[in-house]
């Protein structure tokens, strides 16, 4: 196995580990951070999407990492993704700083369903990444 998909394996695994931690968030009612890990995952799978084409990563939005990886096959991306990062993408800054929101905290401003609506789209993206890398 050469380097770059022994790197694409290693951020795929931690693409799962982080998974799994936002389900235990969720499950502690931890839902602003339930959703930023969910967002860490796909970031994750998405950079060992590129790792598994030879593409080192770089940036946080997964949407620009699920771009280049579809421009580097040379397919048109999927709609269904681009929707997914799209969603997961919103939850990088707000889901951690207070600043971000009008008045009160991320962990106020998140409910159990953007948290489960986070992990949902986290567990495709990583379940896509899943088919290219081993």
């Amino acid at each position: 196995m050469n380097r770059m998909r022994q790197e694409a394996s290693r951020w795929l695994s931690e693409a799962l580990w982080d998974l799994d931690t936002a389900r235990i968030l969720h499950r502690e009612k931890r839902y602003n951070a339930a959703a930023f890990f969910a967002h860490q995952a796909a970031e994750k799978a998405s950079k060992a999407l590129l790792y598994h084409v030879n593409e080192a990563p770089w940036g946080h939005s997964i949407r620009e990492l699920l771009e280049r990886f579809f421009e580097r096959m040379k397919e048109r991306s999927s709609e269904r993704l681009m929707s997914l990062a799209r969603e997961l993408d919103r939850h990088y800054i707000p889901s951690r700083y207070p600043d971000v929101h009008p008045a009160g905290t991320p962990h106020e401003a998140y409910d159990e369903e953007a948290s489960l609506r986070a992990i949902k789209a986290a567990e495709e993206v990583v379940e896509y990444a899943s088919k290219f890398v081993k």
